[in-house]
Formats: structure tokens, C-alpha cells, sequence
């Protein structure tokens, strides 16, 4: 019996006893009910309608930070109501009118402003949810939660708020329309209606985060495993005729220098369409999509062998990504959205648009247990370089997800990258396709999660052992916590619309800590202490060795005031090459093939508080780097100048001494930035990165006003400049500061209920 087969099995065998959980950890004790309002609410943070009156309060919330065994010292009420178009939530928040608040532009950073937000969770999972949030200044926040406890901001939809200030308090007044969330009306005799709901308060000033249904101490705000119950009067109302239009509209100028072609000038125009087909179930189009409004990726210096993991920023890809984006792990992911509509140029090393032709997504749930996703995608032509051409191609992906306990779930999917058309000679490219399995599981409390998977790839010259297999286990306990990971990717697995960095290999990884919450005098100061050691190791199964490992060292500790300092100490590395590799990734003379290297090195983290105007982090590292030195310089400085921006400088070095013939590097990226909020609606980013590794200069300008909510426009500014003295692959030399490349974009959308 293999690997591949031996560790599913396992896996199953061990969660059918860990998570044999049925009853969620709070909804015993934790209900509200929601009552329909007795007249209409008009949303300007005052509550003095008297449907208010009429409606359940809560109260008494739990901190959980910096303690999680104490009531919160600030006070918060919280009643809800519904008609027939809003879920309407309220919420009284008592402080003194100095409030942190870091800017006034939409989806705010987390962990950084006073702030009163909402988890709902309509089916009940503890696995999905959204999140609505409001500042003090009435500045709004929404999100999607996957996978329990996983949020993210990306997702953008309709909803409104009020806040009303007082010198003792903020009111929040919040309406959510049935359209924006989704949901299933539970059957005529089946009983009330039930959804998981819970409340989360921050108070920057007091250093203290709050929830109505207690979170354990080792958990974030987003932790649906703790929600309590919201329990409806009557059904919630179906929602009428969903159907929204985003069209968009853009006008651009651009050149590329080296190449001598004449500045390039056009107009585009596109649409997507979001389509209710229940109010569960989503259908998204799109017709010759435009992503030039979104924000540069933040480059970072690569010392790796192995391509680098940019996350995914365009809008249509966004929601419901943990569907399709969530299966495998770091180790091979079968289905990376990134792959679609941008290519890596062989000749100038950047990343570029191809274009998307058109795509539909369809999303959502058929019921309390089953969720669905199907997406399919058609690209252009793309010409990138001398005769390097690329196909138009046809993208797919079907992943289908039932639910088998509270919180656990079987998985499969299907991944397609078919060439279409008639192709030019040398053009062609043989279809790809991945199919799998996998189990995910979480415990009722969240203090075990985990996932075993089964993909495999197929293609036309069916080679043998094209799988990966694995199986990866969290444990999330207040005083321990850790994670294990085993894997077995075969010599000719092949994802082509995925992230797998190599293959043919197996990988066993791990790390594990003890954490101690100090008492007393210490405790006033320290929230906590961690140490314990980690390891990651990989074998070559075509070289038939051991070709890299790590394990060192880790601990840290956690201030009541919420900085951080942590630490790697003695951290060891053994890497074998099993092709030439230069350290410094600069072009400089390679280390030979079939050479192996142990070395060790120290590391030092420290994060301020952030929530003082001024804060910063700084990370180190020193110690030998395969046959040399490495001294590696990490920080980042911000200043808020609060509620209307951000600057900040990101600067990293990189000093790389390796004997002669070899590398002797000094590698810089030096990133300011400056994010300003002008007014709720009106927004500047100015971004610049100087990256001598790649010998780059970037700068990106984007101004935004949000005119109507959910429609904006768009003036982005982006160049590309030499940083240093060099010769192009044509042999001709190029001067610092240079222009390789400029653009202008003006880009304009509108969101339109039908």
C-alpha cells in the first residue's frame, strides 16, 4: 500500500473521532430574536423610531483581547430588526468622543480603528459568512468569511449606515438589503427560522476587543465557531428579482520605450452582470473585462529558486474564491486564479494582461449542505515576445462541496485548460486537466482543523504518476498549538492553471509551540509567551535523496499593548542543487548542479504598537547562506495622520557575500507609499518601488472617487524606469532612470439594479 493511499484513509479514520461534534459552542446560551419593524426605519443613526423600542437587546459583552475571562469594560447595546427589503442592525457603542480611526476610505485595515462589526452566517456552516463593519466616522467595511475564520475584504456590495455621534457614545445604524446576503428560507413547518450571528466591538483607546458571544482568547473576531443564534419571528422575506448591470467604460495612453513602437491610444468598454438565480445562488457574467483600476502587487525580493505567490486582486475572481481557490495547500494548489488573464513576458520578466474575452461564474449553495461552483473563462490571442506567441485558451472549473458533519466537508473538483481555435504553427498547447478529492474537517470549538486531498492530472502524453496526495493538521489550543503536513506530489503532476512549485517529492513538515499566559504583575504587561521548535523537510524522489531541509528554533512574545517581538534561533537550512542556481537570483555566476549546502542563520522580528500614530516593524536576519554570508535588513515605517491617510516607506536589504567567483550583492527595495482619504468617497494612492534586484524603478498614482455607492471612477498612473546602467537583450544600453514603459488610464463604472 502507498503513501498516496495509506494517508487519506488515515486522516478520515482519525477525524470520524475528533470531530464527532454536533452542538455549536455558544448557540445554547446565545439567542436573539429578530422581530419585524412595526414601521418604517429612516437610517440616520439616531434610533428613535418605535420599532426600536419594540426590538430583543443584547448586551454584556465578553472581551477577547487582551483576556478572554472578563466582561468588556466598554459597553455596547445591540438590537435588530427586518422588513421586507433590509435586515436593519443597531448598535450603541459608549466611549468618549476621541476616537482612532485610521482613514476614511472603505475596507479599512483591521486591528487599527475603533469599530462596531457583524458576523452572519445565514445557513448556519460556521465555515461561511459576511462581515459588515462601521467606523466612528461612519465608514464602511464588508467582507466574506471561509473556512470558519478566514476573512478578506475584496468582496464589495451594496448595503448602507448611518452613525450618530454623542459625547458619551457612537450609534450605528445599519441596512443590509436580503439582495446583498444569501441565503435559503427554511420550509413551512420545519420551524423558525435560524441564522448564527455575533457582534464584535473595538476600542482602540482601552486596547480592548469585545464580542456578545464569547471567542476564546487564541481566536479572531471572524471565528464563526462561536457565533450565537439569531432566531427569526417570522421567515425572512424572499427577495424579489436580483438582476444588477456594471458596465464600464475607459480611455488609455501608453508607450513602451525600448521597442521603438509609437505611443499607443484607445477606448474600451465592457460589462459584467450579477444575476440572483435564487437568493442563494449566484450567476456572474462578463464581457471583455478591464482590471487596470487594480493595485499594483507589492514586489518583494526573491533569493528562492521556486516562482513567487501573488495574491489574487481582480473583483470577478474574488467572491466565493474559497470555492474554487481553496483546495490543496502551499505545497500544490491545483486552481490559481492568477493563471487566467495574465502571462509572465520571457522578455522583459513582468507580468502581463491577456486579454479575457468574456466569463461566467456561477455560485452559491443548493441547500444547508451543498455548495457549487462552475466558472469558465475564454482568453485572446497574445503575442508576448520575438515569435513567442500565445493561443487563445479556454479556462474551466467545477467544484462541487457537501457538507458531512458541523462543520466538515467532502470536496471535488475539475480543472480544464483546453487551446481553442485554429492555432499558428508552434503555437499549440496540449490540454491540461486536474480532478481530486478532498476532505476538510473543523472541530466545533475550532481547536482542530485540517484537510487530506487526492488530485490528479491529466494530459496527452499520459505520463506516469501524474498525482499529488496529502494531508495537513492545525491543532489550536490556548496553551498548544501547531500543525503537520505530509505530502507525495508524483514525477509528472501537472497543474497548469495552478501553483505547484515543483514536483516529484515528498515533503514532511511541522511545527509546534507551547504558549503560557502570564498572571500577576508580568500578565499587566505581557499577554503571552511562545516557543517550540519547527522543521520542514523534502526528498527528491527522481534524484532518490534528501535535497532540502530546515528546522530550527521559533518563540516570541505578545505585549498587552499589542506589539510583538519574536525570533528564530539557530535555524538550520540543507539545500541540494540539482541545477545551477545563482543566490542572489541577479545573473551573477551560478553554484554547479549537484552541489549541497548546510548553514545556519539567526532571525528577529519586532512589530510597535500599531495603534499609536507612529508604528513600525523590523525584521532580521544574519548568519551563513550556502557557501557565504547573508545580512538581510527588513522594516517598515508608518505614520497616520488620522482620519485622512497613510505614509509609509518599506525598505529591504539584502548584502549577499559568496566566494569569489560568486555573488557579492546588495539588493534594495525601497517602497514609499502614501494612501489618502480626502472625503468618504474621494481616495489618492501613490506608490513607488525601487527594486535593484530586477533593476526597476515603479511608480503607481490611482485616484478614485466613489460617486454613487458601488460606482466609481478611476485615474491611474503607472511607469516603469531603468534603476541602474545596463545592457537590454538586444545588446543596447540602457541609462539609469531610463523609461521602459508608461500608461494613463481613465476608467469609469456604475453599478445598475434592474
Amino acid at each position: 500500500m502507498t503513501l498516496k493511499t495509506v494517508l487519506p484513509f488515515l486522516f478520515l479514520l482519525l477525524s470520524s473521532r475528533l470531530f464527532a461534534q454536533s452542538l455549536g459552542v455558544n448557540e445554547a446560551d446565545y439567542g436573539l430574536n429578530v422581530r419585524r419593524s412595526i414601521g418604517p426605519i429612516v437610517l440616520d443613526g439616531r434610533l428613535d423610531e418605535a420599532a426600536w423600542d419594540k426590538a430583543d437587546t443584547v448586551s454584556n459583552f465578553w472581551q477577547f483581547f487582551p483576556y478572554d475571562t472578563v466582561r468588556a469594560g466598554a459597553r455596547t447595546r445591540v438590537r435588530v430588526l427586518f422588513d421586507s427589503e433590509f435586515l436593519y442592525i443597531a448598535a450603541e457603542c459608549y466611549q468618549p468622543r476621541r476616537y482612532v480611526v485610521t482613514s476614511l476610505k472603505r475596507d479599512f485595515a483591521r486591528g487599527q480603528s475603533d469599530l462596531f462589526e457583524v458576523n452572519i452566517d445565514p445557513f448556519g456552516d460556521k465555515l461561511n459568512g459576511f462581515n459588515f463593519a462601521a467606523s466612528p466616522y461612519g465608514v464602511q467595511r464588508e467582507g466574506l468569511i471561509t473556512n470558519g475564520q478566514e476573512f478578506a475584504t475584496d468582496w464589495d456590495n451594496k448595503w448602507y449606515v448611518r452613525v450618530g455621534n454623542a459625547a458619551d457614545r457612537y450609534t450605528v445604524e445599519m441596512a443590509i438589503p436580503f439582495k446583498t446576503l444569501r441565503y435559503k428560507q427554511r420550509q413551512t413547518g420545519d420551524g423558525p427560522d435560524v441564522w448564527l450571528i455575533n457582534f464584535i466591538r473595538s476600542d482602540i483607546a482601552r486596547n480592548e476587543q469585545s464580542a456578545w458571544a464569547p471567542i476564546p482568547l487564541n481566536f479572531t473576531g471572524q471565528a464563526l465557531a462561536f457565533s450565537g443564534r439569531l432566531i427569526w419571528e417570522q421567515p425572512p422575506p424572499r427577495p424579489g428579482a436580483n438582476v444588477s448591470l456594471i458596465p464600464y467604460g475607459l480611455a488609455e495612453t501608453g508607450r513602451d520605450y525600448p521597442s521603438g513602437i509609437p505611443p499607443r491610444r484607445g477606448v474600451n468598454a465592457g460589462f459584467d452582470v450579477k444575476v440572483a438565480v435564487t437568493p442563494s445562488l449566484n450567476l456572474d457574467l462578463t464581457v471583455n473585462p478591464d482590471f487596470a483600476q487594480v493595485e499594483v502587487d507589492q514586489q518583494v525580493t526573491n533569493l528562492s529558486r521556486f516562482e513567487l505567490f501573488f495574491p489574487e486582486r481582480r473583483q470577478f475572481f474574488l467572491e466565493n474564491s474559497d470555492l474554487f481557490g481553496s483546495f490543496g495547500t502551499s505545497v500544490t494548489n491545483p486552481f490559481f486564479s492568477r493563471r487566467i488573464g495574465l502571462v509572465r513576458n520571457p522578455r522583459t520578466g513582468f507580468n502581463e494582461r491577456v486579454p479575457i474575452l468574456a466569463g461566467l461564474r456561477l455560485s452559491g449553495r443548493l441547500d444547508r449542505n451543498w455548495r457549487v461552483g462552475v466558472l469558465n473563462m475564454q482568453t485572446g490571442r497574445r503575442s508576448l515576445a520575438d515569435s513567442v506567441t500565445l493561443p487563445p485558451i479556454n479556462y474551466g472549473m467545477l467544484a462541487v462541496q457537501r457538507r458531512i458533519s458541523t462543520r466538515s466537508f467532502l470536496s471535488a473538483l475539475l480543472v480544464n485548460k483546453d487551446p481553442v481555435g485554429i492555432m499558428p504553427a508552434g503555437a499549440a498547447q496540449p490540454y491540461n486537466r486536474v480532478a481530486g478529492l478532498e476532505y476538510a474537517l473543523a472541530s466545533a470549538n475550532n481547536q482542530w482543523r485540517g484537510k487530506a486531498f487526492y488530485h490528479r492530472s491529466f494530459s496527452p502524453d499520459r505520463p506516469a504518476q501524474p498525482y499529488a496526495v496529502g494531508a495537513l493538521l492545525f491543532v489550536d489550543k490556548p496553551a498548544v498549538n501547531g500543525r503537520v503536513g505530509v505530502y507525495d506530489i508524483g514525477d509528472n503532476f501537472r497543474a497548469d492553471v495552478g501553483y505547484v512549485p515543483r514536483a516529484s517529492l515528498l515533503k514532511f513538515h511541522g511545527e509546534v509551540f507551547r504558549v503560557l499566559f502570564p498572571k500577576g504583575r508580568l500578565g499587566r504587561h505581557i499577554n503571552r509567551f511562545y516557543l517550540g521548535p519547527n522543521w520542514d523537510f523534502i526528498y527528491g524522489k527522481r534524484q532518490n535523496r534528501l535535497i532540502d531541509w530546515d528546522a530550527g528554533l521559533f518563540g516570541g512574545i505578545t505585549m498587552q499593548n499589542q506589539s510583538q517581538l519574536s525570533f528564530v534561533f539557530l535555524r538550520w537550512d540543507y539545500t541540494y542543487l540539482f541545477s545551477p542556481f545563482d543566490p542572489s537570483n541577479t545573473g551573477g555566476i551560478a553554484l554547479p548542479a549537484n552541489t549541497s549546502y548546510m548553514y545556519f542563520s539567526h532571525r528577529l522580528t519586532y512589530v510597535s504598537n500599531v495603534r499609536k500614530p507612529f508604528f513600525y516593524s523590523f525584521n532580521g536576519r544574519y548568519g551563513q547562506y550556502f557557501n557565504g554570508r547573508i545580512t538581510q535588513l527588513h522594516t517598515v515605517m508608518s505614520y497616520r495622520q488620522q482620519p485622512y491617510g497613510v505614509f509609509s516607506l518599506d525598505f529591504t536589504y539584502n548584502g549577499i557575500r559568496l566566494p569569489a567567483p560568486h555573488s557579492q550583492s546588495d539588493l534594495l527595495l525601497i517602497g514609499p507609499k502614501v494612501d489618502l482619504s480626502f472625503t468618504r468617497s474621494l481616495f489618492l494612492t501613490a506608490y513607488v518601488q525601487y527594486n535593484n534586484q530586477i533593476n526597476n524603478v515603479n511608480t503607481n498614482i490611482r485616484f478614485q472617487w466613489r460617486y454613487k455607492p458601488v460606482s466609481d471612477l478611476f485615474v491611474v498612473y503607472t511607469d516603469n524606469y531603468f534603476a541602474y546602467e545596463a545592457l537590454d537583450d538586444d545588446n543596447r544600453l540602457m541609462r539609469a532612470w531610463q523609461p521602459k514603459n508608461r500608461a494613463l488610464v481613465i476608467k469609469f463604472t456604475y453599478w445598475l439594479n434592474l
